[in-house]
């Protein structure tokens, strides 16, 4: 055993040189001292790391260094630096950090962690075809005012009796997807899709909880013990084998004239583009893509609306309030449309402040240096994770006048007409902010809008009994489930 401590101290030893030679030569952003091998770890609130990096920032200020593990991390707090960064320094903090998780999960390939030509291209791509979804029959507009009366369908049969929102939710939401991407909805009950519906969120649940966060943190360790990330894998597969039958149901029936959805219009790009060897438009990454769609798409989107449904429970006169604008503009038949937002400010503002107010992904996804970057008189070194901290932006006190309050009249301006804050970054900023942002604001939009023309919402124990503060963790905010109670207007 002597022998074994020896190396072990020895090991230790040339990483604290390693790491002290390395800050010399650069000037990293300032931060607390890190132990080897673990780094930071251990200082921060496992429940709600963000705590701990804002507390760091009261220290050390809005850019820090920080250690996960033995990875380097710079994290970018308040709304001057994110934006300093990601919207003035765009080109510099392009990179996407090569998260070990969605790595394995996706081979490498596909929008979300990809960098250079394949991001560029795929993104673009992406961006247009989710843009030109006018074409051909329906534009995503009429795609998810159709869903909204399959959901509102679905709720009366409740009869006002409670139910938990959850899982009809995210099949709602998801059902957007899938007609963006396979151009067909599923009917609630169909089995498969409902098996698909329960390892998404059971990803999500992984990437929050501790072997999750320690799979990313130390990879190949997690690779090599036994444990619950290999199920989740196999899972991943199975989402995979769905999207591929998919893919070569489409190849079999594609009509190159009429492109019916984004599988259509990617097959159609790799057809045209099979001469050019170094073309991104190939098989893995179609796959992977409509993975990244499928996995951003449905969780994040189906939460924000199910926790907008628990702020109005908790607050039933911002509820009324609501009902009575959009009864006066829209009426109680017609559905609503994207043009009706700008007649309906209370309701578009507490909508912004729903978002802002879950701060439902508190890291954004993490960044990556792919080479040096000089930033506010600091060197980030190549192969650093950057944490643009958005959580710090939604809740900055310069920012907002109560940050830690739900507040609507964060949005209005004295005449009550809406008013932007350039602080709104739900989605991130830059050039890798969101990809389907404008998607996931109609959704939120029309659905809630669509609810509240024939539902009044409550739960049995009254508005009290809801607590707003997210079930906290570390990669996403998930709000609290609650039996709630939709009684027909």
């Amino acid at each position: 055993p002597n022998n074994s401590m020896i190396l072990v101290g020895l090991v230790l030893a040339l990483l604290l040189i390693f790491r002290v030679k390395n800050s010399k030569r650069y000037r990293l952003p300032p931060g607390p001292t890190a132990l080897p091998l673990i780094g930071n770890l251990p200082q921060l609130d496992k429940n709600a790391p963000f705590k701990s990096f804002i507390k760091f920032s009261e220290t050390y200020g809005p850019v820090l260094t920080l250690y996960l593990g033995w990875q380097r991390t710079v994290v970018l707090v308040g709304y001057d630096a994110v934006k300093e960064a990601l919207v003035d320094q765009a080109d510099d903090f392009t990179g996407r950090g090569p998260l070990p998780f969605f790595l394995k999960a996706t081979r490498g390939f596909g929008l979300a962690i990809s960098n250079g030509e394949r991001w560029r291209q795929l993104r673009r791509f992406t961006l247009t075809t989710l843009r030109d979804f006018g074409m051909g029959r329906k534009g995503m507009e009429e795609w998810i005012q159709e869903e909204s009366k399959h959901l509102r369908a679905r709720i009366e049969t409740f009869k006002a009796a409670p139910f938990d929102p959850t899982f009809l939710l995210s099949r709602t939401v998801s059902n957007v997807i899938c007609c963006l991407v396979f151009s067909q909805r599923f009917v609630y009950e169909d089995k498969q899709f409902l098996h698909l519906l329960n390892i998404i969120s059971e990803i999500l649940r992984f990437n929050n909880c501790p072997v999750g966060q320690l799979y990313n943190i130390f990879p190949w360790l997690m690779e090599r013990l036994p444990g619950h990330q290999h199920t989740v894998f196999a899972q991943i597969e199975e989402i995979r084998e769905f999207i591929r039958m998919k893919i070569q149901e489409h190849k079999e029936t594609l009509d190159p004239s009429s492109p019916r959805d984004y599988i259509d219009c990617f097959l159609i790009r790799m057809n045209q583009e099979k001469h050019i060897p170094t073309t991104e438009f190939n098989y893995d990454n179609l796959v992977s893509t409509v993975l990244n769609l499928f996995l951003a798409g449905t969780e994040t989107t189906s939460s924000t609306i199910r926790y907008a449904l628990s702020v109005l429970i908790k607050y039933p006169h911002i509820q009324e309030k609501m009902q009575q604008e959009i009864d006066s503009v829209i009426g109680k038949h017609r559905c609503p449309n994207m043009e009706d937002r700008k007649s309906l400010s209370f309701t578009d503002a507490v909508i912004h402040e729903v978002q802002r107010f879950l701060d439902i992904v508190p890291f954004s996804l993490p960044h990556y240096a792919l080479q040096d970057i000089t930033f506010r008189g600091y060197t980030i070194p190549k192969d650093t994770v950057i944490i643009p901290l958005l959580h710090s932006v939604l809740k900055e006190e310069k920012q907002w006048a109560t940050p830690w309050s739900f507040n609507p009249q964060h949005f209005l301006d004295q005449n009550g007409n809406f008013k932007k804050n350039p602080a709104f970054l739900p989605f991130a900023a830059g050039k890798r902010a969101c990809v389907g942002e404008s998607l996931a604001r109609m959704e939120i939009f029309i659905f809630l809008v669509s609810l509240l023309q024939h539902f009044t919402f409550s739960c049995a124990e009254g508005p009290d009994s809801i607590n707003l503060i997210p079930e906290y963790s570390s990669f996403a905010n998930l709000p609290r489930r609650y039996q709630i109670i939709a009684t027909p207007r």
